[in-house]
């Protein structure tokens, strides 16, 4: 029988190698995450660049550290990264038909970073899916919708989809529609609306404000109004108008109407 001590002689350096590898490992996802976080900082300090840039080298960082451990560890079970690289040549196939969609996002990736249709903090709408861009990496990007709900769209699907880039300038321009009473005054109303535009400070005054008859419904006049603002204003700008409009046409005596319906009634 093979006694203890022959046992450790066998199997010993396996276990020393195994114990050894476990160190290079934890010691090596600890430096690539401290490392890549030291590079995002040093990146993002530079007023010159954006954050999408720090992020995404950082991702690279990491995952090239990653891979030096994962040879390394390979290392140290006797197989040379010589042979390592040949047997990655002679499976490149093999291995980018079963990671074809991981290859894409890798590419997608590249190609974000470089035509950057999209930064970090701004608001897009990915293929339907709008939020504001947390983070861009190496093989995903992370939205964040209103309601703090976290997206994750794979970098292929967001390059291979429509862009909507709602933060790309720094001015947007607010369109919303009051309806009016047929029998009120149209001038009126236009000035009314017109008047609080002007009076909003976050309304620009280039190019001025409008405000136009747009149509004429089935029970209202509508009016179109487009004014300018920057685009971190948008949304409480809206909302301070529709408010704002609603309080002033009460106050003038310019009633909005409402769809309603007449029942008629046949004698038989």
């Amino acid at each position: 029988m093979e006694t203890v001590s022959e046992s450790m002689g066998t199997y010993g350096p396996l276990v020393i190698n195994a114990l050894k590898a476990l160190i290079v490992l934890v010691v090596g996802w600890l430096a690539a995450g401290m490392l890549s976080s030291w590079a995002r900082r040093r990146v993002n300090a530079n007023p010159n660049i954006d954050d999408t840039i720090g992020n995404f080298v950082a991702s690279i960082l990491k995952w090239v550290i990653l891979l030096v451990v994962v040879i390394a560890v390979l290392g140290l079970f006797g197989i040379e990264a010589t042979s390592l690289v040949a047997v990655l040549g002679a499976a490149t196939l093999a291995v980018g038909l079963a990671l074809q969609g991981t290859l894409s996002d890798v590419a997608a990736g590249l190609m974000l970073i470089i035509f950057r249709p999209y930064k970090i903090g701004q608001f897009v709408d990915i293929a339907g899916t709008a939020g504001t861009v947390k983070d861009l990496n190496i093989f995903t990007t992370e939205l964040t919708t209103p309601d703090n709900v976290q997206i994750i769209v794979p970098n292929g699907q967001a390059w291979g989809q429509i862009i909507t880039n709602y933060s790309a300038h720094d001015t947007r321009r607010l369109d919303l529609t009051f309806g009016i009473d047929y029998g009120d005054d149209a001038n009126k109303a236009m000035k009314i609306i017109t008047d609080l535009a002007k009076a909003d400070e976050r309304v620009l005054a280039d190019p001025e404000p409008w405000v136009r008859v747009m149509n004429l419904g089935d029970s209202s006049v509508d009016l179109g109004v487009r004014i300018w603002c920057n685009a971190g204003d948008y949304w409480e700008l809206k909302f301070a108008m529709l408010k704002s409009v609603k309080e002033a046409f009460d106050k003038g005596g310019v009633s909005i109407p409402y769809p309603h319906s007449v029942e008629i009634q046949k004698k038989g």
